[in-house]
């Protein structure tokens, strides 16, 4: 485990790493934005954990890799905003929807630590675990060179089938449409 200290604003991180990640070989990796209520707090409204969950094992699985843990709940709104945010989707809002009626972007997340932490690691190649197009490319902006995105499907349950709608049609996450999101064909 490394922590590091964003500067700007003092936002903590973390890097876990295992096994020999400074071979020159890429390096299996996630970026993983906090998520409380996900990651420690089993909610099923999200992916979050399970997708967290996933990216460890899929790390053991490989003897090698690196999760990079970064302090930005709600897609970078905080924790009182996402909370204040599930009581609008409560009302009927999605999660787009939510963040953007309490006065904020659809995501804030900042991947700009993703960089100085896998260089001070001696990273250099990435294959990065996501579904998120935006967030390769924001590291391909930065310099980062990811070899391969590895999709990271996990936790699809009924209570955030339309969570994962609004992320792939107004995030564009790239996300399998499952027969289960289908209505039954009664007849």
């Amino acid at each position: 485990m490394h922590g590091f200290e964003e500067e700007a604003n003092k936002k903590e991180h973390i890097a876990l790493t295992m096994g020999d990640i400074t071979d020159g070989e890429p390096v299996l990796a996630r970026t993983h934005s906090e998520c409380l209520t996900g990651d420690a707090l089993f909610s099923m409204r999200c992916d979050c954990g399970y997708q967290l969950d996933e990216a460890l094992r899929s790390i053991a699985r490989e003897g090698r890799g690196i999760l990079l843990y970064l302090r930005q709940e709600g897609r970078g709104i905080g924790l009182l905003n996402k909370i204040r945010a599930y009581h609008l989707q409560d009302q009927g809002a999605d999660t787009v929807e939510a963040n953007e009626q309490l006065g904020f972007a659809a995501d804030l997340r900042d991947y700009s630590i993703c960089k100085p932490m896998l260089e001070y690691l001696g990273i250099s190649r990435i294959r990065l675990m996501t579904n998120n197009p935006r967030k390769v490319n924001a590291l391909k902006k930065m310099g980062i060179d990811i070899v391969d995105r590895v999709k990271i499907e996990v936790g699809r349950n009924p209570h955030n089938t339309h969570y994962l709608a609004t992320k792939a049609g107004k995030l564009g996450h790239l996300l399998t449409t499952h027969q289960d999101d289908e209505e039954p064909v009664v007849g």
